[in-house]
């Protein structure tokens, strides 16, 4: 079981970036899947989820309207689209798997490596 999450970058403040969280190993579509992030000396938290049942989603609500979350089974692929983006959602970005849309970090299973989003002002 892998998860790779990747499309982090550096960006203006305003603008977009779409995070991938590709899987390995096993099919996304049985589990739900969450996007975190963490800040220099903060904690860990989620940013948006996207169900196995339903495919319901939930946001932070730093992000929403702003921040969509969808899934392309046959890519096997979660997206995290990041549109308005703030010098405060900087952090890096990490996508889970777990059984449900928990909001603790305990509620998920397996944790892809992580990827950088910088938002300058």
């Amino acid at each position: 079981v892998q998860l790779q999450a990747s499309g982090g970058g550096l960006v203006q403040t305003g603008g977009s970036l779409r995070l991938s969280c590709a899987a390995s190993g096993f099919t996304l579509d049985y589990y739900a899947i969450g996007w975190f992030r963490q800040a220099p000396g903060k904690e860990r938290e989620r940013v948006s989820c996207i169900s196995s049942s339903d495919g319901s989603t939930y946001y932070a609500e730093s992000v929403k309207g702003r921040f969509t979350i969808s899934r392309d089974n046959a890519k096997n692929t979660v997206y995290l689209q990041m549109n308005s983006l703030k010098p405060e959602d900087t952090a890096v970005y990490y996508c889970a798997l777990g059984w449900l849309c928990g909001v603790g970090v305990n509620e998920y299973d397996y944790w892809g490596q992580g990827t950088q989003v910088t938002v300058s002002s």
